[in-house]
Order: C-alpha cells, then sequence, then structure tokens
C-alpha cells in the first residue's frame, strides 16, 4: 500500500501551508498529492504550481468537476499537466453534485452516470490523439449542424494512457468506476464497511473483463497523531458535519446517503438537521467517535498502524492522507510518522 497526500482546496490562507505539505510528502516518498475543487480554487492551477516545486511525486486531480469543463477541454489540460509534470499527472474526476453543479456550472445534473460513461470516452479518445468524433447520447462531436471539423489534440501526452480515477459513493458509480476507471477515489473509506462498496467495483471490473488487479483504490483519510483519541477525533468532527450535514441538499446529500448506508442513519439525520439549521458546532459534535474512527487514522503511532494495515487488508492500495492538526508542525509531522510506519525513506 503507497501513500498520499490530500491537499484540499487552496485560497483560504494556506496556500504556503499546503506547498509545505506537498514538498514534505514529495521528500518522504510518497506516491502522489491531490488537490480539490469545489467553486472557490481550482484544481488544474493549484497542480501545475506544485509539480513545479516538487521533483518525484504524483500530482492528482481529487477531482475535476465533470460539469466545469468540456470533456476536450479536460482532454487538453490533463495532457498540458502530464506534459509540464514529466508524466507525473492523475486525472481524477467527479460530476460533483446538483447544487453545484446547477447553481454554480449552470449544467443539468441529470443522468450522471452516462454523461460520465461518455466524458471518460471522449477524454480517452483525446489522449489517442485521433481525430476527435463522437456520437452520444449527452455529447455530439462535432456538432451536426454547424462549421465544426473534426480535430485532433495537437499536445503530445508524455504517455500513452493518462491514468482516470472516479471519485464514486453510490453502488451503481462504483460500478461504473471499476468499469471505466482506473482507480477509485473514496470518503469515509471504513475497513469494517468496505466489503460491499469494493464488491460494486469488482462487479464493473468483472463486465469489463478485468479483475482487480491493477485497480488503484485510493480513499482519502484524515489523520491526526494523538495519545487521546477522543481529542484527536475533536479535531476531525467539523469536516465530517460539514459533508454529512452540509454537502447537498436535505434530499440529495451523497455522503450522508453513505452514513446512513454504513449503519449511522439516526446519527446522519440529527447532523443534518443541526447543520443546515446553522447549528454547526452542534452538528459537529453530533458526529459519532466510532465514524470518525471508524473512517481515520486517530491516536499514538502504534494505533495508527494498526489502522493502517486495516486499510491495507480491505483492500486499500493507496492510501490518501488528510494531515490535521492544530498547527502546521502537527500536520507535518503526522505526516512523517505515517512514512515511517509504512517504511518509506526520504
Amino acid at each position: 500500500m503507497k501513500l498520499g497526500v490530500n491537499l484540499g482546496y487552496w485560497g483560504a490562507g494556506n496556500d504556503g501551508e499546503n506547498l509545505e505539505l506537498a514538498r514534505e510528502a514529495d521528500r518522504l516518498g510518497y506516491a502522489v498529492a491531490w488537490a480539490a475543487e469545489a467553486y472557490g480554487s481550482d484544481a488544474a492551477t493549484v497542480l501545475a504550481y506544485v509539480a513545479a516545486q516538487t521533483e518525484r511525486i504524483d500530482i492528482g486531480s481529487a477531482v475535476f468537476q465533470i460539469p466545469a469543463r468540456t470533456p476536450a477541454m479536460t482532454a487538453m489540460t490533463a495532457a498540458t499537466l502530464d506534459s509540464l509534470s514529466h508524466g507525473r499527472f492523475r486525472l481524477g474526476l467527479g460530476v460533483s453534485g446538483p447544487q453545484v453543479s446547477e447553481g454554480w456550472h449552470g449544467v443539468r445534473f441529470a443522468a450522471p452516470l452516462g454523461r460520465t460513461r461518455e466524458y471518460v470516452d471522449i477524454v480517452n479518445l483525446a489522449f489517442t490523439r485521433k481525430k476527435l468524433e463522437y456520437q452520444g447520447k449527452h455529447f455530439v462531436l462535432p456538432l451536426p449542424d454547424g462549421p465544426g471539423k473534426r480535430i485532433q489534440l495537437t499536445v503530445h501526452p508524455v504517455r500513452p494512457h493518462i491514468p482516470i480515477y472516479l471519485a464514486a459513493v453510490g453502488p451503481k458509480n462504483l460500478e461504473l468506476a471499476g468499469e471505466i476507471a482506473d482507480g477509485w477515489l473514496a470518503v469515509f473509506f471504513s475497513p469494517e464497511h468496505a466489503a460491499d462498496q469494493l464488491a460494486s467495483i469488482a462487479a464493473g471490473r468483472r463486465k469489463a473483463g478485468k479483475t482487480m488487479e491493477g485497480f488503484d483504490v485510493v480513499p482519502t483519510v484524515p489523520i491526526v497523531v494523538d495519545e487521546d483519541v477522543e481529542r484527536a477525533a475533536d479535531q476531525v468532527r467539523w469536516y465530517a458535519a460539514l459533508y454529512i450535514g452540509g454537502m447537498g441538499s436535505r434530499e440529495q446529500n451523497f455522503y450522508n446517503q453513505l452514513a446512513c448506508r454504513m449503519g449511522y442513519e439516526k446519527e446522519a439525520a440529527k447532523v443534518q438537521e443541526l447543520y443546515l439549521a446553522r447549528e454547526h458546532r452542534n452538528a459537529a459534535a453530533a458526529v459519532p467517535l466510532e465514524f470518525i474512527d471508524a473512517t481515520s487514522l486517530l491516536g499514538p503511532p502504534e494505533r495508527i498502524a494498526e489502522r493502517m494495515a486495516a486499510f491495507e487488508d480491505a483492500g486499500v492500495t493507496t492510501l490518501s492522507l488528510t494531515a490535521f492538526g492544530a498547527t502546521q508542525q502537527e500536520r507535518l509531522a503526522a505526516l512523517g510518522t505515517a512514512a515511517r510506519l509504512r517504511g518509506l525513506s526520504a
């Protein structure tokens, strides 16, 4: 099992600290640094910046939002980043959610599975540098009633195939990830609750005539090194509450639904109720310790080592860490602790 670092969002006054985390992960021998986007900082610019100031570590989008870019624009961006980084780019994609897709990008959220399938088809086709022509239900290239012509990508990607990852939560999206992608970007992954999720991935692999061999399972996992597990969990509560309670509407919150499938239906409903009422502190307090502990790495190093082994045994191939801590030094130290526990050497 390899290690990655998730840098999250930029532009909140933490840019220098995030870059320092990426450089430290690079020095420690981490495999990949991921950057996110929602409706603030975009991931592409951040990744170019990180690539320019690191040497070995891969860079990955976690994720590029599908409604934010045409498939051709995503292929252009991916090929450019792969070229600039000398073959270190990984393309993570996700449909976002209906509130961001329709409210921010002005793109209908309908048929996310069908749109994702066609989107990945077009991106992969563009990577081949063949003239782009596609007849789908959601995308047609060139448009049939205008002056558009078949065009090929002019940038030569460093590699014949740039690995594609899908952020997926629900069973059907997980199966699609297994079928058409090279990896899965997971959130709130718990080794004790992962069997059904990985079964959906495996079903998609079988549909494509493939096994799980070579498929990258990449959960983003908070890490807090602290002798007191409950105190460590308190640093993660706001993050869990934001996603379970505030990422989406009351009727459509994929992370809340995931918590329900994990057996926390009553607790997830309470967190959402409090969060949507803007009682954010109470919402964070309502997140069960058991949920945070199951989906994070918390406690002293020996306990974290045991949990890391559990993630690996559950099928994780790249453990992407989000370092939490009261100070930047604590966050840097957490990355170092994880590296030592996995036997990495700077």
